[in-house]
């Protein structure tokens, strides 16, 4: 045992961490950190960086990759068409391709105060349910609004009125640092004009949602479920105050509850199930996994409207997104061992950021893909539900996950958020503008880390800030 102790400070040389007190410092990058998403890391940060394929793809599987990228980028069409391969747009919709969403692959927006359409952030709705909806809520999560459904859709067909318009006001409010600096966050107020099936239910339930990045999800789907269930349980048992906990929901092809991994508050167990739903609810588009149209009983124009088909979307097109959407890579890490970077990791470490941004994960041997399978990746996330507070709570459950609670968001790639999509803007409803004003927003069971920041001077913040840039 003396000799093991002895041991200790030249293995954390070792690992590039050395510490004197309970900070960690890092004196250099691990093996293989600035490799994200291991032999699937791609090595573009520019304005392209999120729409490359896995590195490890060959050049057969590039060209599978290639289709997958035309259904998810070209616009869909009204039925009747001549383009066959992808009408039946709508008849409601909030917008007609994947990439009108997720733009370049990318993160979503709320809308600006001179926006027509809210088009790459959506809002969620629901209304409580009764003791009688208990099967309701085990396959859907929510009880949708009656009329409106469980998404607001602001585009229609024409001679198909749009069910209303989304508009995002702010208020702002000062937060302080111990050294007397100030930053300014602004509390977003949700407004739905023009609803055009009448009155939405008394007790409606919102949460707008911006559209998340799509880097790294075939590596997420990857991560084995003992895994995620195992940062839980330690989680749990250190009595930190830190309770990561999964949310279970309904599996559509399996017919059955099973783990979430994929949404906001893992609403979704498998990204062919998430493609699925986002066809839908997006756009109006039927598939084999949800073959009915998203009209209520009320919308009849919705209902009369022309089909492209049953299903709009084949399965063959749906298995060529999945591929598209399992495959798109994640940018390699920059400046690791730059030494601003490196004591900003300490700091986030510090700060016990880690404790639900878990770095690590390798991925299943048995992966959906042979490119994904036993990959050593750094997503910086527990995929685990965490209640974040008050101040980021929606107040609107969704399976097991209450309306405070919220996935922990991958935090690979966000450094090149602005240089993929011209903006830093943070957070389920895109309200924080830039990281800072992100971490600021944490509360529940972030509060400690939040408020540990709280108490970085102006160097501290900006060596934090780098790291996070940095990933």
């Amino acid at each position: 045992m003396p000799r093991l102790f002895s041991l200790l400070p030249l293995l954390l040389l070792a690992l590039g961490l050395a510490s004197c007190d309970d900070a960690p410092r890092f004196s250099q990058a691990e093996p293989g950190e600035a490799l994200s998403a291991g032999s699937t890391t791609v090595r573009k940060s520019d304005h392209n960086a999120f729409s490359q394929p896995s590195a490890n793809l060959s050049p057969l599987r590039r060209l599978d990759f290639s289709v997958g990228n035309s259904f998810f980028r070209n616009p869909w069409v009204i039925a009747p068409s001549t383009t066959i391969a992808r009408d039946g747009l709508g008849p409601l919709f909030n917008t007609n391709s994947c990439q009108g969403c997720h733009i370049k692959d990318g993160r979503g927006h709320p809308p600006t105060a001179d926006a027509v359409n809210a088009v790459s952030m959506l809002v969620r709705l629901s209304i409580p349910a009764s003791a009688e909806q208990a099967q309701i809520l085990q396959r859907h999560g929510v009880v949708p609004e009656p009329v409106y459904g469980g998404q607001l859709q602001d585009m229609a067909n024409p001679g198909v009125a749009p069910e209303g318009k989304v508009r995002v006001d702010y208020q702002s409010f000062p937060v302080r640092f111990s050294d007397g600096s100030s930053v300014e966050l602004r509390q977003p107020r949700l407004q739905i004009s023009q609803l055009g099936y009448g009155e939405l239910h008394p007790d409606t339930q919102f949460s707008a949602r911006i559209a998340p990045p799509m880097i790294g999800l075939g590596l997420l789907e990857a991560i084995p479920e003992a895994a995620i269930l195992a940062n839980a349980a330690a989680q749990n048992a250190k009595a930190q105050g830190i309770s990561g906990r999964p949310n279970y929901v309904w599996d559509d092809a399996q017919a059955k509850t099973v783990l979430g991994r994929f949404g906001w508050k893992a609403g979704q167990p498998t990204l062919n199930q998430q493609n699925a739903h986002a066809f839908a609810g997006d756009m109006g588009l039927t598939t084999s996994l949800q073959p009915k149209d998203d009209c209520s009983p009320t919308q009849a124009t919705c209902l009369a409207a022309t089909n492209g088909g049953v299903p709009e979307v084949s399965d063959h097109i749906l298995a060529q997104v999945l591929f598209y959407s399992r495959n798109l890579g994640v940018p390699a890490r920059r400046q690791v061992d730059d030494p601003q970077v490196l004591d900003g990791k300490g700091l986030f470490h510090q700060a016990g950021c880690q404790q639900c941004h878990t770095p690590q994960f390798t991925t299943a041997a048995d992966a959906a893909e042979p490119e994904l399978a036993s990959q050593s990746i750094r997503p910086y996330s527990d995929l685990l539900l965490h209640d974040m507070g008050a101040g980021l709570a929606d107040n609107r459950p969704e399976f097991q996950a209450s309306g405070s609670e919220w996935r922990t968001p991958p935090l690979w790639g966000i450094g090149l958020t602005e240089s993929v999509n011209s903006h830093t803007q943070f957070l389920h409803d895109g309200r924080a503008r830039n990281l800072l004003e992100a971490i600021l927003w944490h509360g529940g069971e972030a509060e400690a880390a939040k408020q540990h920041v709280l108490t970085f001077d102006a160097e501290q913040r900006t060596a934090l800030l780098a790291f996070l840039n940095s990933l």
